[in-house]
């Protein structure tokens, strides 16, 4: 799909976001293995999101859509089944990474893939864990998907994470459930919690201290009614936007603010964004607000060390943002940005280059030089959401209209973008 999109004016009016593809993630997984039955409201309508309930669809659980609210009739620990054909993730690495640490508990084989894309992304960082606590796994080249996991009895880990990854994270406390004795995860860096927040609203047993988490095995967990937040990671694109384009003022209602994923706020702040966050509630453990933004005079940044991980996903849209501003943005410490769904150090390079902007890449990162002109041009998604909606608001600031090849990508977390985006920036 090609989409057009103009230069904007201003940006401007009130939006709500699809419910944030992280909680919505982990609450459809621990819906179909607790003991009742769970309602989501809110659940997001990403194709990533729909990817999870198709393959817990397929491991017996049965998932009803009722006036916008998801119903997963719970099977409790034990009660999955086997699938009768490969489990399809889509393009979805946080299905198959974290759902991988539930199916290596199974007392039957399943095989789970995905996509083109997916197919290209390296798991060895969930197989090694898993290994370890007694799952028996193969994967094509002994490192990509699709998977075989041949369920087994998983006995507890104590380990620390090589690398921060919220994902590697969620798998083994998934897996962990089903372990006798005690899982306990270090993190190197904090990353984004929500996987302990619902387990806990679950009624697992699990403790944070600092950063590492201990969680006791073979807990039973309860059927829950659930809000899922506005996605903070969609928001980005829209906070960008109106920071960018002139005389701009734009609300954003109902967005997660859990104090792990807010690091973007203050990112911003730092580079002198005026963004006001209004009605702070509490739901379900997580924070949820409204966010008000107007055009700003952008400084300069530089993202590294464990502030790259917390903003791994927001990277593309940041680099835009670096080009508009004034000093630029250096981004260090991003090599987990190659194994995305596509590489996208060179996918951001590559469109840079097209509307004719500098870009310094190195293997770990980026430097970008500030007070660029956008020039208008045909763009390219590869095939990769965050990067078709990233150039989705540089064009907002080209020199003329623009064009996005592949905008379809932007549905695997945001079907509504383009139709939000004119919404708002005419």
């Amino acid at each position: 799909m090609r989409a057009q999109i103009f230069p904007a004016h201003t940006v401007d009016g009130a939006i709500e976001l699809p419910g944030d593809k992280s909680i919505s993630h982990r609450y459809g997984m621990l819906g179909a293995i607790a003991e009742g039955t769970t309602r989501i409201t809110n659940y997001s309508n990403g194709a990533d999101c729909q990817s999870t309930l198709g393959c817990i669809r397929a491991l017996g659980v049965e998932i009803e859509r009722r006036d916008e609210v998801v119903h997963i009739a719970g099977r409790g620990l034990d009660g999955l089944t086997e699938a009768a054909g490969l489990l399809d993730a889509g393009n979805s690495g946080s299905t198959i990474r974290m759902l991988s640490g539930i199916l290596a508990a199974q007392p039957f084989t399943t095989r789970i893939g995905g996509d083109e894309s997916l197919s290209r992304r390296p798991m060895d960082r969930i197989m090694n864990p898993l290994r370890k606590m007694g799952a028996c796994i193969e994967a094509r080249d002994n490192r990509f998907p699709p998977l075989t996991i041949r369920g087994a009895k998983l006995h507890s880990l104590e380990y620390t994470l090589p690398v921060a990854s919220a994902q590697v994270k969620s798998c083994v406390l998934l897996a962990g459930l089903y372990a006798d004795g005690i899982t306990i995860v270090h993190e190197p860096v904090r990353t984004r919690d929500h996987t302990e927040l619902a387990l806990q609203g679950f009624g697992a047993e699990l403790e944070v201290q600092g950063r590492t988490i201990t969680l006791t095995g073979r807990p039973r967990l309860h059927g829950c009614d659930l809000h899922v937040p506005g996605d903070i990671s969609s928001a980005a694109f829209f906070l960008v936007a109106a920071l960018i384009v002139s005389e701009s003022s734009l609300t954003i209602y109902n967005v997660g603010l859990n104090p792990t994923r807010t690091a973007l706020l203050d990112f911003l702040a730092g580079m002198g964004a005026q963004i006001k966050v209004l009605d702070v509630r509490a739901s379900g453990g997580e924070l949820t607000g409204d966010i008000l933004v107007r055009k700003s005079a952008i400084r300069g940044g530089i993202l590294e060390k464990a502030q790259t991980a917390a903003l791994i996903d927001e990277i593309p849209v940041l680099a835009v943002l670096g080009a508009a501003s004034q000093d630029g943005l250096s981004v260090r410490d991003a090599a987990e940005l190659r194994v995305k769904e596509t590489d996208r150090i060179a996918t951001i390079a590559d469109n840079f280059a097209r509307m004719g902007l500098k870009i310094d890449v190195r293997d770990d990162g980026f430097d970008v030089p500030g007070r660029q002109a956008f020039r208008a041009t045909e763009l390219d998604s590869f095939g990769d959401h965050r990067i078709a909606m990233a150039f989705s608001i540089a064009a907002l600031i080209a020199d003329g209209p623009c064009i996005m090849n592949g905008a379809e990508a932007a549905s695997v977390s945001f079907p509504d973008f383009f139709d939000t985006l004119r919404r708002v920036a005419g």
